[in-house]
């Protein structure tokens, strides 16, 4: 097969064309990780974000174009000369959905849904979009599901990803590719660092306090992916042939990283050079399943990491220094103080100023 020709990028590797891709959300805590691969793997990057955690998370490059925008308010212009989206701008986490379910309903899946019909009127040749193994929700625990499974979403977050899903496939075809991708629970350091992930949580709290927090009753399933592992997933689809994948669905992960949670807890805590007490909390959560990752196995692309290693490189950048919690590491709180740091600078500015006139 022919590779895609590039679009009026900038000359790359051996004076070709150099691709370039649009990613939204790239301010976030993956697009943090993945921009920058993709810029040493030779494409051009337009990043698209609001960037509510800071423009600073993404290195300047000669070859990045960072676009602040809101996915909501996407012109075509933004599609101009592009060759591949990677659509990764949502509202993440399941707390998060809940207290904002308007607005999650919105970027999740009216925004990519928009995105992708934009991006096919465009010519644009691939369209990935991120999606979650949370859609699976409960499953019964004897049972490893795939991609064929019935989906069960038991939160917004869940269910506007599956939505998203529904909308883009069937745009597939005439030269457009559209693949999703459905992600375990990420989990590793990033630029744009979280600490209400399952993993990076567990390890904050040991290191912290020398208690493990963990969610009763711990026998849950879920499947896991190192974030650079994500990231390199979502590259891979880039070059994976179109006849393999266009239309298609792909969990992302791997059989060794699925974990119930309590044993989870215990890699975690056993990665720390001290003793660690599990400290539990909450209801039972009714979410469990455990997800196969052979179909994108079968195209070549593995899992390089686990929770071990994920554990290890954010208990040792604690201990140095170089990693610490902020309240940018919480999702949904970092989302509520800007909602109410808003709420005040509306009510006391005057005529666009503060204490100046």
């Amino acid at each position: 097969m022919k590779p895609d020709r590039a679009r009026d990028g900038d000359a790359g590797a051996e004076g070709h064309p150099r691709e370039r891709v649009l990613v939204t959300g790239s301010g976030g805590y993956i697009g943090t990780t993945l921009v920058p691969l993709l810029l040493e793997r030779g494409y051009a990057v337009r990043a698209l974000d609001r960037f509510f955690f800071g423009r600073d998370l993404l290195a300047p490059h000669e070859h990045l174009e960072v676009v602040r925008e809101d996915t909501r308010r996407i012109r075509p212009e933004h599609l101009a000369r592009v060759d591949h989206v990677i659509d990764l701008a949502a509202l993440s986490n399941d707390p998060t959905g809940e207290t904002f379910g308007p607005t999650t309903w919105e970027v999740n899946h009216r925004a990519r849904a928009r995105t992708s019909r934009l991006a096919k009127a465009a010519r644009v040749r691939r369209y990935v979009l991120p999606s979650s193994c949370s859609i699976y929700g409960w499953q019964d625990p004897d049972k490893i599901v795939d991609e064929t499974s019935p989906t069960q979403p038991l939160t917004t977050y869940a269910q506007a990803n599956l939505r998203a899903e529904e909308e883009v496939r069937p745009l597939a075809g005439d030269g457009f590719c559209v693949v999703v991708v459905r992600q375990a629970t990420v989990y590793g350091c990033s630029p744009r660092m979280r600490f209400d992930l399952a993993i990076n949580g567990m390890t904050y709290g040991a290191w912290k306090t020398g208690r493990l927090p963990l969610m009763r009753d711990g026998t849950q399933w879920r499947p896991m992916v190192h974030v650079m592992d994500a990231a390199e997933a979502l590259a891979f689809m880039l070059t994976a042939p179109v006849e393999r994948i266009s239309g298609e669905i792909f969990n992302v992960g791997s059989e060794q990283n699925n974990y119930q949670i309590g044993p989870l807890g215990r890699i975690v805590a056993d990665v720390l050079p001290r003793p660690v007490e599990i400290e539990w909390y909450g209801d039972p959560d009714e979410r469990s399943y455990r997800v196969n990752f052979q179909k994108i196995e079968a195209l070549g692309w593995h899992a390089r990491r686990g929770a071990e290693d994920g554990a290890r490189e954010v208990y040792e950048a604690l201990e140095a220094g170089t990693l610490a919690w902020t309240p940018r590491t919480i999702t949904l709180e970092w989302y509520t103080r800007l909602v109410e740091w808003h709420r005040i600078i509306r009510e006391t500015e005057l005529d666009g100023a503060m204490l100046e006139l």
